[in-house]
């Protein structure tokens, strides 16, 4: 696999360095080299907060790139922020719950999907997070949802386990959704 880069943004408390933490950990369970860069504002709880994911087949060039292949927006912000920074032939996967579906840019491919109103029908909207790298898995085809089960099960901290089984249903609605329908 040549280099890939994803950045995960949305506002503090959304799970954001917890998602990027996950799809890193997935990368390395399928014997990649990868990096997670985490980033976010000092006012924490409601300010902005992103990740960078870079996985390569041989090792890590750099993280903080100047173009990324896909970005995953939660909120507006984010959406704002990072849309000029996808490379041509990239993606931009937004939570059109928050995001306004706007196609600014011919050369990029747009999916957007109404991730935190998924996440309430899973009955816990701070699940956003994690149906969002179904998402990202199902439109990059770079990891599988068994790997990412298993990623789950080995970040989330000990006294979150029992919210383990609601995180795998969220990440199946994620990578269920249909791409074709955005």
């Amino acid at each position: 696999m040549q280099e890939k880069n994803f950045i995960i943004a949305g506002f503090g408390g959304q799970g954001v360095l917890l998602a990027g933490e996950v799809l890193a950990n997935a990368f390395m369970l399928l014997g990649k080299h990868v990096t997670w860069y985490p980033s976010y504002g000092a006012e924490m709880r409601g300010g902005t907060v992103n990740c960078e994911i870079v996985v390569s087949d041989e090792e890590v060039s750099e993280v903080n790139k100047a173009d990324t292949d896909y970005v995953v927006a939660l909120n507006q912000a984010s959406f704002d922020k990072f849309l000029n920074k996808i490379k041509k032939g990239g993606m931009i996967i937004a939570n059109s719950t928050l995001v306004k579906e706007i196609k600014s840019r011919a050369d990029i491919n747009y999916l957007f999907a109404p991730i935190t109103k998924l996440a309430e029908e899973v009955g816990n909207i701070k699940m956003a997070n994690i149906l969002a790298l179904g998402l990202v898995a199902k439109a990059s085809k770079l990891v599988n949802l068994e790997v990412l089960e298993k990623a789950l099960d080995n970040v989330i901290p000990p006294h979150r386990k029992n919210l383990l089984p609601l995180n795998i249903q969220a990440l199946k609605i994620g990578y269920e959704y249909d791409l074709l329908h955005v």
